[in-house]
C-alpha cells in the first residue's frame, strides 16, 4: 500500500491574478501551504481578496541587490590605493593647484578669524594680517601663527 502523496496544485494562475490585484510581482506571491485548497478553490476577485486579509496569501518582500561585496571591494582598494608607489601622476594631477590654494586660504582666514574672537589680535592688526593672506606672503597655517605670535608680543 502506497503512503498519501499531496496531488500537485498548478497556481500559476492564481498567482498571476493575485500579483494583478495587488500591483506586485508574481515571484513576489506566497501561498499558505495549509490553505492550497482554499486557493484552488477561490475563483473571483473577491474570493482572493478574503483570502488576502486572512493572511492565506502573503507578499513577500522586495529582495534588492545585496551591497555587502560591493563594500567589501571598496575598503579593500581603499587600503590598497593609498601607497606611494600606486601613485600615478604628479601631485598636482591627483590634487589640484587651485584647490591646494583654497584650502591653505580657508584655512589661515579661519585661523585669523578665531584669533580675532579671542582678541589675540585688534582689529587692524586683523587686516594687516589677511591682506598679507590674500597676496600670498604667508605661506601656510604655521608661518601665520608665527606671525601672530610677532603681533601679539609687540602689544
Amino acid at each position: 500500500m502506497r503512503e498519501c502523496q499531496q496531488v500537485v496544485v498548478n497556481l500559476k494562475a492564481k498567482r498571476r491574478l493575485v500579483s494583478r490585484i495587488l500591483g506586485v510581482g508574481a515571484d513576489r506571491v506566497k501561498f499558505d501551504p495549509d490553505y492550497l485548497d482554499d486557493v484552488t478553490d477561490a475563483i473571483t476577485r473577491d474570493n482572493i481578496r478574503s483570502l488576502i486579509t486572512a493572511n492565506v496569501i502573503e507578499v513577500r518582500p522586495i529582495r534588492g541587490t545585496s551591497k555587502g561585496r560591493a563594500h567589501f571591494k571598496k575598503a579593500q582598494h581603499g587600503k590598497r590605493s593609498k601607497k606611494q608607489g600606486s601613485k600615478k601622476g604628479r601631485k598636482g594631477a591627483r590634487v589640484g593647484k587651485k584647490e591646494v590654494y583654497v584650502r591653505r586660504i580657508r584655512a589661515m582666514r579661519h585661523q585669523l578669524k578665531v584669533s580675532k574672537s579671542r582678541k589675540e589680535i585688534a582689529n587692524e592688526s586683523y587686516w594687516k594680517l589677511y591682506k598679507q593672506v590674500s597676496g600670498n606672503q604667508v605661506r601656510n597655517l604655521a608661518h601665520l601663527r608665527s606671525l601672530i605670535e610677532e603681533v601679539r608680543s609687540k602689544k
